[in-house]
């Protein structure tokens, strides 16, 4: 995985019922666009993170549906 700040981190839910969150990268402390990043939530809380194979990088300017998908071209 590999990200710039400005990108989004999309969490997939993992449990049903439970909400995707979005977070905005704020910051890349790996090489190379790798993680770990601090991010913030959509509340403003900030965390350090390195995420797992439940998250998604959306590139800045990409596109998000409501639910958070991308959108389809």
């Amino acid at each position: 995985m590999q990200a710039n700040a400005g990108d989004l981190l999309l969490v997939h839910g993992r449990f049903v019922g439970q909400h995707e969150r979005v977070a905005e990268i704020i910051e890349v402390l790996g090489t190379n666009g790798e993680p770990p990043y601090r991010v913030r939530f959509e509340d403003g809380h900030e965390t350090v993170m390195s995420p797992g194979p439940d998250s998604v990088v959306r590139r800045h300017g990409e596109p998000l549906l409501e639910h958070g998908e991308p959108r389809r071209r």
